[in-house]
């Protein structure tokens, strides 16, 4: 135990050091005038988000389908969906959330990431249920439209399970 913590102490400081000696020397080119502008302490947090999404994230998945250029509404023969506006992604029932699943079904894949865009506009939030498979589609649609086999199945249905 009492290797474990000595190795979290060692571990703290040689993670701090560097970090307030890089502050003292932002701290050194911010009195000088020599800092970049967009140059930030290392000890400072920020909470800006990077202009493009790595990818890499749900999060950032969720971000950059707001993040869209046109706030027009394009509804995908899913009128019926506007009932839901204002409820949260908790909130539906199985039998609720299987509408939202029957239109998504029905989507080809390079529309699925338009119609989540869509949902938002119509401040209508998906449905827990089928939140994690909609974002699948859209990470699956960004990374790789053309199969390994060389087929573009950008406009192929989405599959079930």
């Amino acid at each position: 135990m009492i290797y474990l913590i000595s190795a979290l102490v060692v571990l703290v400081i040689i993670v701090t050091i560097p970090s307030l000696i890089g502050h003292k020397r932002y701290k050194k080119r911010v009195a000088e005038g020599t800092a970049k502008p967009d140059e930030t302490s290392p000890l400072e947090i920020t909470k800006d988000v990077p202009e493009e999404c790595c990818g890499q994230h749900a999060t950032c998945e969720r971000d950059s389908l707001l993040a869209a250029v046109s706030n027009e509404i394009i509804y995908y023969d899913d009128e019926e969906l506007d009932q839901y506006k204002g409820r949260e992604s908790d909130e539906y029932t199985d039998e609720e959330a299987e509408e939202f699943a029957n239109v998504f079904y029905e989507l080809k894949e390079i529309e699925v990431a338009g119609w989540v865009r869509s949902l938002q506009l119509r401040q209508i939030a998906l449905p827990l249920q089928l939140m994690d498979e909609v974002l699948l589609v859209v990470r699956e649609r960004r990374f790789q439209s053309v199969s390994a086999d060389g087929v573009d199945h950008s406009n192929d249905k989405v599959r079930v399970g």
